[in-house]
């Protein structure tokens, strides 16, 4: 059938925590969709012992190799098994710390973990997803002029996962949930240092991500209009028009991840800032 899906193996293997791999992997994965990556991880590999067994591993289950290992004498002792096993092995930093190299003209530190270094960005994005925890869904509208974004939306248009990445990018991020006829907090009109943005979404999806959302016993929760798109509709028009009349941005979310809401978002705070 056209439609079935085969699979591989895909080993990524790392001297740190394997982030950067499993990021890398999966956006080349996802541009074959006739295939599907059975993910192998092995973090903290720092000493030929630790690789004989991975190594082992990989020959008991043949695939493709991506790695992220900064020792070049341990680099090299893969490469060499992995061609002796007949798998593909690419080590995905070294193109990238070539071209550093041949640009900037020195060579790099081959420090493991670097990106995972407790410095000033560190602590950064610590700060800013303690603040954007601290000021989900309205809370504490007092200190956000502290903020580096704030975001409106009516419910289910993405705003508290939106905050979250943008926090794990170090920016302070607020999200206040907009509804009819309740006021937004006057601190927000007070606010001169954060980017203010307005997130909107076609009725359609909304209704269609409102419906798979659990409430639980709210008290006085109508599902039945909570799910109407002429009630949505309503909703989207309210919020439109208060952005407009404070001359907010909208990001329409309806056919964006996350990541790319967040993308825009800082674009946005690139050009105003």
């Amino acid at each position: 059938m056209e439609n079935q899906k085969s699979f591989f193996h895909l080993h990524l293997i790392s001297d740190s925590t394997g982030e950067t791999l499993m990021s890398a992997g999966r956006a080349v994965s996802a541009q074959f969709h006739s295939a599907m990556p059975l993910e192998h991880v092995y973090p903290m590999i720092r000493n030929q012992k630790q690789l004989q067994k991975v190594i082992d591993s990989i020959d008991e289950k043949p695939g493709i190799v991506l790695y992220t290992i900064v020792d070049e004498q341990l680099a090299a002792f893969l490469d060499l098994r992995c061609h002796a096993i007949g798998v593909p092995c690419v080590n995905v930093l070294e193109p990238v710390i070539g071209i550093f190299q041949t640009y900037l003209g020195t060579a790099s530190r081959r420090r493991v973990g670097a990106q995972h270094a407790l410095n000033a960005d560190y602590f950064a994005r610590i700060e800013a997803l303690n603040f954007t925890m601290d000021h989900d869904d309205g809370q504490f509208p007092e200190s956000y002029d502290e903020a580096d974004v704030v975001i409106v939306g009516i419910s289910r248009t993405s705003k508290t996962p939106t905050s979250i990445y943008l926090a794990n990018r170090g920016i302070k991020t607020a999200n206040i949930p907009v509804v009819p006829d309740v006021p937004l907090p006057e601190s927000l009109y007070k606010a001169t240092k954060p980017l203010i943005v307005g997130l909107v979404a076609t009725s359609d999806r909304i209704s269609q991500v409102r419906e798979n959302r659990e409430l639980g016993a709210t008290g006085g929760f109508d599902r039945g209009q909570y799910i109407d798109r002429a009630t949505i509709m309503e909703e989207l028009k309210y919020a439109r028009s208060l952005c407009a009349r404070n001359n907010w941005p909208i990001i329409d979310v309806t056919r964006r991840s996350i990541e790319e809401t967040a993308a825009a978002i800082l674009a946005l705070r690139q050009r105003t800032r």
